[in-house]
């Protein structure tokens, strides 16, 4: 069995709409702040694993600069547009067949690239001195995901209902091993 069932796949959306959230509400104090060290978009890497996410993602953004952002809907259709293109690379990246790493730079340079269009305006901050701001927080995160990415896609199959991958523990490595010389 290879595919979710609609009822799966929505389990899993919800449950990354809703941790996404939750985990900004716990964040909000450094979250909102000159460095924006966003850990719930660490969560953005889980798109990686499940593709069917990227809704749920930006949903989540928009949800959440709504209910804490306080920078109106300008802010909160835009940071909804950041997780839709954010996931949506880290999707492409992997079915391209880039690994895990990929994440990191979608994770980092899209928010920090972006957000500041309409920030700068809105906040009357230099474009510069927001991304400067933003690279940092976001590359906090971008490492964060690419760990809780690696650390989940060894247990993925369960979830996805797949045959596991092997591992190098599982690997046998007690095969024949070439002779270069006498010993």
């Amino acid at each position: 069995m290879n595919t979710l069932s609609t009822t799966k796949k929505l389990t899993i959306s919800g449950l990354c709409l809703a941790l996404y959230i939750v985990i900004m509400m716990v964040t909000q104090g450094f979250a909102f702040g000159q460095y924006q060290v966003r850990i719930a978009t660490a969560l953005y890497g889980l798109a990686a694993l499940f593709p069917f996410s990227i809704l749920a993602f930006g949903f989540g953004n928009l949800i959440s600069n709504l209910i804490m952002g306080g920078l109106g809907p300008i802010d909160a259709i835009g940071g909804c547009i950041v997780g839709l293109v954010t996931t949506s690379g880290i999707v492409l990246g992997k079915r391209m067949g880039l690994g895990n790493w990929i994440v990191i730079p979608f994770i980092t340079l899209v928010p920090s690239l972006v957000v500041p269009l309409w920030l700068s305006p809105m906040l009357g901050v230099p474009y510069g001195v927001l991304v400067s701001s933003l690279l940092v927080g976001q590359g906090i995160s971008a490492v964060v995901s690419f760990f809780i990415v690696n650390g989940l896609s060894r247990f993925s199959h369960m979830i996805m209902g797949t045959a596991p991958v092997a591992v190098d523990s599982e690997i046998d490595l007690q095969g024949e091993v070439p002779s270069y010389g006498k010993r």
